[in-house]
């Protein structure tokens, strides 16, 4: 259920004390750095690596008066360190800091989106195999077409996922990158040399080529991707919300003991879970579009973007966990009604299967034009009553009769014919 949600596993990524523990791993990787190339003294980094704290109220504090969130930083941090305090910073624009840093959390955002989808992978996949052989129709238009299975459906379900697995691995790749290449990224301040230690350091490659920041093409990517992880998820909610209908009713969201689904109708079950999937997605979408906003920025840099991912970033990481953590439950204890899905497929007799019927007598030498004339006739008069049966029509037509057997028309309504090909898809899967 969603109360096992926990907002620490991502929330805890985004709070302030986490932003300002990442800034100062990266100042004191930048200082490591700086000493192992003999620019600075090792025993002030060994002071500053002892001594070096902050006091986020303190940081704002400090930051109410001096209007910068960078120096507030540094103000604070040289107050526990004292002298050896002058040689953080050295060389570096707020935006080494920033970046770098922040990139440190896109990481490790990403590598616990990854703990998620793996959980969601998990899911799917035990329903899957629990399903392989449970028949329903396939639908096109919202309207019957032939018979799958619900195992197949979910077997869709579980490749988008596994693409989405490696989008984010590349993802995790492409975003850990820092620069530490001064004001508008020429190294007119500091080495090259340095930036690169502190990278490896901290588990990042240098940019390529950064301007005073690092480009934001990456972090539109960045949000992008999550955008599209929480489209699937909106387009599982989506099918289940329509297999919940209550005129077809095959699925329906776990109903927990003492949950109400409606203030003034009693009987109401709500698909709200699915529901509530779906908004999220819509929500993440509008932050793809704001990052991609963020892209075009002035010359080397300008900050119009620092406000604009104040809000996507933190956002989209959380959200489309949460929306990884729900949906997973909503699989794990999804219900599942074969009956129904037996007794929707066969409505007016067994139309779906009418293009096995349209080939099996093209087959038999009838022209595809005539053959297809006879089996949308039969199909148009059971689907135009309450009580039509395609099967009898078809069994009883003297066309069809004079050229297949009862038995050849009984085998154009097996559905196992549309299954026959199912193993290869789910041995592609390892189901």
């Amino acid at each position: 259920m969603i109360e096992r949600y926990t907002l620490p596993e991502m929330g805890n990524l985004w709070t302030e004390t986490y932003k300002l523990k990442t800034w100062l791993q990266v100042e004191i990787a930048v200082c490591e750095a700086q000493a192992e190339l003999g620019y600075i003294p090792a025993e002030a980094v060994e002071e500053i690596k002892a001594k070096a704290n902050f006091d986020p109220q303190r940081v704002l504090e400090i930051e109410a008066e001096v209007r910068h969130d960078m120096i507030a930083f540094l103000t604070n941090v040289n107050e526990y360190v004292g002298d050896a305090g002058r040689y953080i910073h050295l060389g570096l624009t707020s935006s080494d800091v920033l970046d770098t840093a922040l990139a440190l959390q896109l990481v490790a955002s990403v590598n616990v989106l990854l703990e998620r989808v793996e959980d969601l992978i998990q899911a799917i996949r035990y329903q899957a195999q629990q399903h392989r052989n449970t028949v329903m129709i396939g639908r096109s238009h919202g309207i019957h077409a032939e018979p799958i299975t619900f195992g197949f459906k979910l077997a869709g379900w579980l490749a988008e996922v596994l693409r989405h697995r490696d989008r984010l691995v590349r993802l995790r790749h492409d975003i850990a990158v820092g620069k530490i290449s001064g004001a508008v990224g020429t190294y007119a301040n500091i080495e090259p040399r340095v930036e690169a230690y502190a990278c490896q350091k901290l588990g990042l490659q240098p940019d390529t080529a950064s301007t005073q920041v690092v480009s934001r093409d990456r972090h539109a990517d960045f949000v992008q991707t999550l955008a599209l992880v929480a489209a699937s998820i909106e387009r599982f909610a989506v099918e289940i919300r329509n297999l919940q209908r209550t005129d077809v009713l095959e699925v329906e969201e776990f109903f927990s003991k003492g949950q109400k689904g409606s203030s003034a109708m009693p009987h109401k079950r709500n698909p709200i879970r699915s529901e509530r999937l779906t908004g999220m997605a819509r929500i993440i979408r509008g932050h793809a579009v704001a990052a991609i906003e963020n892209v075009a920025l002035w010359h080397e840099r300008d900050i119009s973007h620092s406000s604009v991912e104040r809000v996507i970033l933190p956002d989209a990481c959380i959200l489309t966990h949460f929306m990884l953590v729900d949906i997973t439950d909503l699989v794990k204890h999804l219900l599942v009604y074969p009956e129904n899905m037996a007794r929707n497929m066969n409505v007016y007799g067994g139309v779906v299967f009418s293009q096995r019927v349209l080939l099996t007598l093209v087959g038999k030498g009838i022209s595809r034009e005539e053959a297809y004339a006879i089996v949308q006739s039969c199909a148009h008069q059971a689907w135009n009553k309450t009580d039509g049966n395609f099967h009898d029509l078809i069994a009883k037509d003297e066309r069809v009769t004079q050229v297949l057997s009862p038995e050849e028309i009984e085998a154009c309504f097996d559905p196992q014919h549309h299954l026959k090909h199912m193993d290869q898809i789910y041995q592609r899967l390892s189901i």
